[in-house]
């Protein structure tokens, strides 16, 4: 059963509700066993805050809180965001709430371990959780806006800042470990026709659309950006020449064939690509201006088409 851990706030007091007993457990309490409890929660808070960083955050609770509450293992769950993590061993035994702060839900935890939880562990629990939410909920405003900082706002990929640190560590990464890295560089074709027949509005579709397109064809492992404009970029790792140009033309051909409506017009959208794949020794701007080049054959040579650099 998951127990729900509440927590409201006002300018003094905060409580625990839980299901099957709506009577509030002050934060402030009077007696001494409870003043402990609540103190070791500050504590823990306390330490917390030393993180943003939301795994870190989740781990250093279970070292902080292990003497008070000997446990195997403990797992949090934040579907949302797509975050799930496991410390120790699962168990037999759980102690497990799911947590919201004033309604907005922070995640799942659980606590486990070989022999059952008392009702003095779980209220020990309790006032740890406490202790937790709150620099947790600010990790996760801050992984959001770190998120939502690295995107661009009209396409929903990543940006051109984001390009170039990543692009940077995947060049050093694929030169350390000696595997293959390609990069495929797009171009809407006749972009402007769009913004200067039928105005911006639908010009914003075909980047939604195109961006849209090329995630729908490449590998979770791989990584897109808008570059500028109407430009994109695909970093495929573990990826030669030959996978690349796979999915140049599956990309391409997806693209072609999809129509982009808005209001009452439609448009058929074509786009040309360049690829290349990193060379032993080769840097950055290299790697990166072949593949700029093979784009300009393509454009140069008809559109609707990919080249692949020399």
């Amino acid at each position: 059963m998951v127990t729900q851990l509440n927590i409201v706030s006002d300018d003094k007091t905060r409580h625990l509700i839980t299901p099957g007993n709506v009577d509030s457990i002050n934060y402030f309490p009077d007696q001494n066993a409870d003043q402990t409890k609540h103190g070791f929660a500050i504590k823990v808070s306390s330490i917390l805050q030393t993180t943003l960083e939301i795994e870190s955050l989740i781990k250093l609770f279970s070292q902080q809180i292990k003497p008070a509450i000997p446990h195997d293992g403990l797992t949090y769950h934040n579907d949302p965001l797509g975050l799930s993590f496991h410390f120790g061993k699962k168990c037999k035994n759980q102690c497990q709430y799911r947590l919201l702060v004033n309604g907005e839900p922070l995640g799942e935890i659980s606590l486990h371990r070989r022999w059952d939880f008392s009702s003095e562990d779980n209220k020990i629990f309790e006032y740890t959780l406490c202790g937790l939410v709150y620099p947790l909920r600010n990790a996760i405003l801050y992984q959001q806006a770190l998120h939502a900082a690295n995107k661009d706002a009209l396409s929903g990929v990543y940006n051109r800042s984001t390009f170039e640190e990543t692009l940077n560590r995947e060049v050093k990464l694929a030169h350390r470990y000696n595997r293959s890295l390609s990069i495929v560089i797009l171009d809407i074709d006749n972009f402007k026709n769009f913004n200067d027949s039928f105005g911006h509005a639908l010009g914003d579709q075909v980047i939604k659309s195109t961006a849209a397109n090329i995630s729908a064809c490449v590998r979770s492992t791989d990584i897109v950006f808008r570059y500028g404009g109407e430009e994109f970029v695909a970093l495929l790792s573990n990826t030669s020449v030959e996978g690349a140009v796979f999915l140049a033309e599956r990309i391409r051909h997806k693209i072609e064939s999809s129509l982009v409506n808005h209001d009452n017009n439609s448009v058929n959208v074509t786009a040309s690509l360049g690829i290349s794949e990193l060379t032993e020794g080769e840097q950055n701007a290299s790697f990166f201006s072949r593949a700029d080049k093979a784009l300009y054959e393509a454009k140069k040579s008809g559109k609707n088409k990919f080249c692949i650099a020399e």
